[in-house]
């Protein structure tokens, strides 16, 4: 009986064979290739045809009222915490979740916002993640003066 690369050999032929012999592992003492990344070193966000980053970090989060049950229709609304002007917004569903991708390495402040409640605002830090959860629980406003219509 003939050995199997014998066999091998006669039918795909010798070089076809040794082509596709796996390539030997590199040696045990190499140096690494790659040191690992820094987490305080500043993002570079991924660039859009026109040179405008693309937002990649993900703040999600769920709203609760303050009997914790999941709050539908809040305003959320992101903005950078060096600017004013809020450059996100949206609502969240109807089980109190949003989710909104931003561009990463900047601090951003979130701000949720509904008739009869406080104001909640939450800093997120995307220079070092890439996604951050978020849990507000909101809290009702003062009723106001004593006496004063409903």
């Amino acid at each position: 009986m003939k050995p199997l690369t014998h066999v091998l050999c006669t039918v795909l032929g010798c070089a076809s064979l040794l082509a596709q012999q796996p390539a030997p592992p590199p040696p045990a003492n190499a140096p690494a290739t790659s040191a690992p990344a820094d987490k305080t070193a500043p993002v570079n966000p991924p660039v859009d045809s026109k040179g405008r980053p693309i937002p990649s970090f993900l703040i999600t989060g769920t709203v609760f009222n303050e009997k914790a049950l999941s709050f539908p229709g809040v305003q959320v609304r992101i903005r950078r915490t060096d600017e004013k002007k809020a450059r996100w917004e949206t609502y969240t569903n109807s089980r109190g979740e949003f989710a909104v991708r931003v561009v990463p390495g900047y601090e951003y402040e979130v701000v949720t916002h509904i008739k009869k409640y406080l104001e909640q605002k939450q800093t997120v830090d995307a220079k070092v993640d890439v996604q951050q959860r978020l849990s507000i629980k909101l809290q009702p406003a003062e009723q106001g003066k004593a006496g004063a219509k409903p």
